[in-house]
């Protein structure tokens, strides 16, 4: 069973320091959405519910004497900031980026879902009910960028056509 706790433990510290990924990506990319409103609104709405995810998932962390990995945080963070950096400089900034949200938030998705397994096997009904609630705000995000998936293609398309940087962000 302490094996089972270990990597429990080792789990929530990659949760946490992935929704501290999540938080800096998500911050880049909303400061940089000027034209697609309703993208930047729900982005926004998703900080909320990540930066609430982080402090539940610290709650776990205590609860098992742990905390989180400076060095899983430290590199969460710097390869959101590489990675915006790097969208920053695409020419199709908005659609590569909702893409990138959208793969990133199915990674959560098997994150939590793997948490609750784990939480369940180590006899954590706390962890477990914690990541339950987290889990459906990711698949929720994840849904709403597939659905607006192509609004946002089609309103870059359209944009780029007439001002390219107006399409861009």
């Amino acid at each position: 069973m302490n094996e089972s706790i270990d990597h429990l433990v080792d789990w929530l510290q990659d949760a946490y320091a992935m929704e501290k990924h999540a938080e800096t990506m998500l911050r880049t990319q909303a400061s940089r959405l000027n034209n697609y409103p309703e993208l930047k609104t729900r982005i926004e709405q998703h900080i909320d519910e990540t930066i609430g995810q982080q402090k539940a998932l610290e709650t776990c962390l205590e609860g098992l004497d742990s905390g989180p990995s400076a060095m899983k945080d430290l590199a969460a963070r710097m390869g959101a900031f590489a990675q915006a950096l790097g969208g920053g400089l695409a020419s199709d900034e908005v659609v590569k980026g909702a893409m990138a949200g959208f793969v990133f938030e199915n990674i959560e998705i098997a994150a939590y879902t793997t948490l609750i397994a784990a939480a369940r096997e180590c006899g954590r009904d706390d962890i477990r009910q914690t990541c339950e609630a987290i889990l459906p705000q990711e698949i929720e995000m994840a849904r709403w960028l597939l659905a607006h998936l192509p609004q946002v293609t089609e309103t870059f398309l359209a944009r780029e056509a007439v001002d390219d940087d107006a399409a861009k962000r």
